[in-house]
């Protein structure tokens, strides 16, 4: 099975694996227990702390272990709700962008209710910063969340020219950059006042992430309980998680140092060029954008059949893909990246993703290509199964 849907979540790296394993049996204690396994147990917290931030650039001290980016992105518009109707403002908005993770889209209409305002993006899904820069002249937002790098096109945001607009206007800007982690350098992340990221996105285990945010600013905390982590999450960390979640990044940082990203990103590229040569009617969401070197986001010709029955017949074929959003599977809407696109039903209706990782072969865009060229074949019989 060639497995090319690595931006929902990407198999385990040899590295983490083998941190995960001697974490388990390094350090039994528990982080906040007085003895010395626990005191062992805080020191790999510690020092996970410490090489996190360094790739962030930011504080140690500003950094939160979570369950994953979910949890983080829950927790900062918990904060930035709580924090605004502590202040007296009851009718504060929250501004996201328009092609936000349901993990921020879907918090932010929980906790502020009919108080989001989202920010449009261009036909490439590049955030307008000429909206933002605009509009923060007139008016000051609880908080703008603007995402690092989209899961369902990968193009790039720019994040950090949003976070100089709102920071000239004194406005909280949270970067959830769960997907640039791990494929594009971390470094200048730990700018900005909030960042979420989860160790399966680039290869790290399930279950546990992390958010940046200001040390010097009280966190109104999403999970209660014990006083863990200077009380801004309750519950007791999960030591073998960190310490693997720390490993599969500098793995991945230390494949970037290396240009390990440029040939792949050649590989993709050649896959693209052959598709649209072999399908003339296929088309490449945000084309003209910089993007992830792993993803590509298609619309299948008019004459393919929908996104549901290519995913099942490249199931069948040997290959792992999807349709967008592993969080929005089972939805029959429409893809809310590829409308805020300018994409109509029926166009996002035939868009395929694929996503692949460090350790994907280059031959396996190849032979991508064939499966789809093949099926499609199929698909143009209508009695094909």
């Amino acid at each position: 099975m060639l497995y090319l849907d690595h931006n929902a979540t990407s198999p385990l790296l040899p590295a983490a694996r083998a941190a995960w394993l001697e974490a388990g049996e390094d350090f039994p204690g528990n982080p906040s227990s007085p003895h010395r396994l626990g005191a062992r147990a805080e020191g790999a917290l510690e020092q996970a702390r410490q090489k996190l931030a360094a790739l962030l650039g930011c504080s140690p001290l500003d950094v939160v272990w979570t369950g994953g980016a979910t949890e983080a992105c829950n927790t900062v518009l918990h904060h930035a709700a709580t924090a605004a109707s502590g202040g007296g403002d009851s009718a504060a908005v929250v501004w996201v962008s328009a092609i936000e993770h349901p993990a921020v889209r879907e918090s932010a209409r929980h906790f502020f209710r009919d108080h989001v305002r989202l920010i449009p993006v261009d036909a490439q899904g590049i955030v307008d910063l000429g909206w933002l820069k605009d509009n923060l002249t007139r008016t000051r937002p609880a908080l703008v969340a603007i995402m690092a790098a989209n899961n369902e096109t990968g193009v790039l945001q720019p994040w950090s020219k949003a976070h100089d607009l709102c920071a000239a206007s004194d406005v909280p800007f949270f970067c959830d950059a769960t997907q640039w982690c791990g494929r594009l350098p971390a470094s200048g992340l730990g700018g900005c006042d909030f960042v979420a990221g989860s160790a399966h996105k680039f290869g790290g285990p399930r279950g546990v992430g992390f958010l940046r945010c200001p040390a010097g600013s009280p966190l109104h905390p999403l999970v209660h309980g014990g006083k863990q982590q200077d009380g801004r999450r309750a519950g007791t960390e999960n030591v073998a998680g960190v310490v693997a979640m720390l490993a599969a990044l500098e793995w991945c940082e230390g494949q970037l140092a290396a240009g390990a990203d440029a040939a792949r990103r050649a590989a993709r590229d050649r896959f693209e060029r052959a598709l649209r040569e072999a399908m003339p009617g296929a088309a490449i969401n945000g084309a003209a954008a910089p993007r992830l070197w792993n993803t590509v986001s298609v619309v299948m010709p008019d004459a393919a059949d929908c996104r549901q029955r290519w995913v099942v017949k490249l199931d069948k074929a040997g290959f792992a893909v999807s349709t967008g959003s592993a969080c929005s599977s089972g939805s029959e809407a429409p893809s809310h990246v590829l409308t805020a696109m300018g994409l109509g039903a029926a166009e996002a209706s035939r868009a395929l993703r694929f996503s692949g990782g460090w350790l994907t072969p280059d031959s396996a865009w190849g032979d991508l290509l064939q499966a789809l060229v093949r099926i499609q074949s199929t698909l143009a019989t209508p009695d094909a199964t």
